[in-house]
Order: structure tokens, then sequence, then C-alpha cells
């Protein structure tokens, strides 16, 4: 793997990773809402991750090998965002009788957000982001050395 590469990797994680914090954001804000746009409880969505072949990463016409010239394996590459899903645990229920979205029995839906653990997926992408921002960084700083080398 080039270290061009690792740019490329980590540039793909960071987009990634912040697709995940803007859905978190999404899920945490609407936490405690009864009713989404359409009418019905919001649900809690989760970003699912996959491999992105560095081939796919790479603007048109830029090669993608290795250091002495070889093409990448296909394991090698970075991440993308697959989909967002909603998740399909049951709704938090809540007895407010006088409630304008309450049923017969006086029972509303909430979403099936949990703050804790969307708190904690929340310092998970957060951590993961920076890593990949130190993994920047890092190229760099060692393309700067090794081109200090050579004067």
């Amino acid at each position: 793997m080039g270290m061009f590469s690792l740019f490329d990797i980590a540039g793909s994680a960071m987009t990634a990773q912040s697709q995940r914090l803007s859905t978190i954001a999404s899920n945490l804000a609407n936490a405690e809402s009864s009713a989404s746009a359409d009418g019905k409880p919001y649900r809690a969505r989760q970003v699912v991750f996959q491999v992105q072949p560095l081939r796919d990463l790479r603007p048109a016409g830029r090669a993608v090998s290795n250091a002495i010239g070889l093409p990448q394996p296909d394991g090698a590459g970075g991440v993308r965002v697959a989909s967002v899903v909603e998740s399909q645990a049951p709704l938090r229920q809540v007895y407010q009788p006088g409630h304008p979205q309450a049923d017969a029995n006086g029972m509303v839906a909430y979403p099936n957000v949990d703050p804790v653990e969307e708190m904690t997926n929340m310092i998970a992408a957060s951590r993961a982001y920076q890593f990949n921002v130190e993994v920047m960084n890092t190229s760099r700083i060692l393309i700067q050395r090794t081109l200090e080398i050579g004067r």
C-alpha cells in the first residue's frame, strides 16, 4: 500500500464517521418527540458501513498500486456508508391519557431512541474520527520528514 493511500483510506473513514455522527445527532434530537413529520413516531436510525476498495476511492486517472507498483489486493480499502437503517426495536410506550397522540388506552408511542446508547455511539464515532485525523497528520509528518532527508 502506498503512502498516499493512507490519505484516501483515512479520508473515507472520516466521511463515514461524520455521517454516523449526523445520524446520532438526529436520533438524539428526536428522542422525546411523539410524532415525526409523517405523523408516526420517529424510529432510531443506525449507519451501516461497507468496505470500499481503494480503486473506488481514487479520482479517475490515478492508479492504485503499492510502493513497488503492483496492483492492490482486493481486501485493501476504505469505508463507506452502505445504508442507514431504522431500528425495529419496539417503541417506548408512556401512559399519558391527556396527550393529543394518546391511543384509546391513554398510551403514547415515543421513539425507540436510547439516549445513553446514542451518547456512547457518539463518543465511539468521535474517537474514530479523531483517530483518522491523527493517521492523516502522522502520514503528513512522515512524508515531510522523508522529503527533508532528501535535501
